[in-house]
């Protein structure tokens, strides 16, 4: 083992890589984020290529097709990269004696259960973005044995697209704003989730016998429906003196999309708490920060 722990990321602008790239690190870690080209998961070549330069200690794939209505007509790309690529990168992870911390979803189950999923719990995805990231679950494992598998929900941030940002865009230019009211999760910030995945990778690098590997939750704590989030975020701004509207709570009838949301989609991380020592802030908290940075920045339409 080298003085310096070298994590690979896959990806490289969405939520979480960025957050990552922003996140203070311990003098002990050297991050190096790579996306297209450079770093391909639909080419294994680049793959490949990316772990002979990097050659890293620790490999984190925050790649991922996300779009989860596009998808439902564009499945052959989903499953492309949320199953086939992500299998790719996990097996020249294994080649290389590298654990593997791979992002999935809440989207894997259906909904219908009444409390919070633990890891156990049946999957049901109801659309194709939700299948592929199980496919995806299923591939990494198979292919790389030192893999944790972290299921997160409702990502926001300051930068890409998101639940935050389409708030502030929206209530800058309406009084009024319909937001469904019965879905229900964890609305967790990618900063914080880039703050675990760096505890975590610590904690790998004691070794094997210093965790298991498999499946585990990691989100924000509490739980809101979009229509809770959506108000947190309105109060929050008006404090600050950003956009503000009033929330109409409607049903997700009213709201139709391609494909069914879960209607809940809270995960209870118990598991991650006892494994890793790891738990997420309250979601409130990491909201505030969020728009904090984006009102003062004027940050909602970049």
């Amino acid at each position: 083992m080298t003085d310096i722990q070298t994590i690979l990321v896959a990806g490289r602008s969405g939520q979480v890589a960025r957050a990552l790239a922003a996140t203070p690190l311990p003098a002990a870690v050297k991050l190096v984020a790579l996306g297209r080209p450079d770093l391909d998961l639909l080419d294994p070549n680049s793959i490949t290529r990316a772990m002979d330069r990097v050659l890293p200690d620790l490999v984190i794939n925050a790649a991922a097709y996300t779009a989860v209505d596009q998808a439902e007509t564009d499945d052959a790309n989903a499953f492309a990269l949320n199953a086939d690529g992500a299998a790719h990168l996990a097996k020249a992870a294994a080649e290389r004696g590298a654990p593997i911390l791979h992002l999935s979803t809440d989207y894997v189950f259906d909904g219908s259960k009444s409390g919070p999923y633990v890891e156990t719990d049946p999957v049901a995805p109801l659309g194709v973005y939700g299948a592929s990231k199980l496919a995806g679950e299923k591939a990494v494992a198979a292919a790389n044995p030192d893999h944790l598998i972290l299921r997160t929900a409702w990502v926001y941030s300051a930068v890409g697209k998101n639940f935050v940002k389409t708030m502030l865009r929206l209530a800058d230019t309406r009084d009024e704003v319909g937001v469904v009211a019965d879905q229900v999760g964890n609305p967790t910030s990618a900063a914080d989730i880039a703050w675990a995945l760096i505890a975590m990778a610590q904690r790998i690098r004691s070794g094997p016998a210093a965790y298991v590997p498999g499946v585990y939750h990691m989100t924000a704590t509490g739980d809101a429906s979009w229509a809770d989030f959506a108000e947190a975020i309105f109060a929050a701004s008006a404090a600050l003196g950003g956009p503000s509207a009033n929330v109409n709570r409607i049903g997700s009838s009213e709201f139709p999309a391609p494909v069914k949301r879960p209607g809940n989609s809270r995960l209870d991380c118990g598991r991650l708490s006892a494994a890793f020592g790891v738990t997420l802030p309250d979601w409130q908290g990491s909201t505030l920060a969020c728009v904090t940075e984006l009102v003062e920045t004027k940050g909602w339409n970049s």
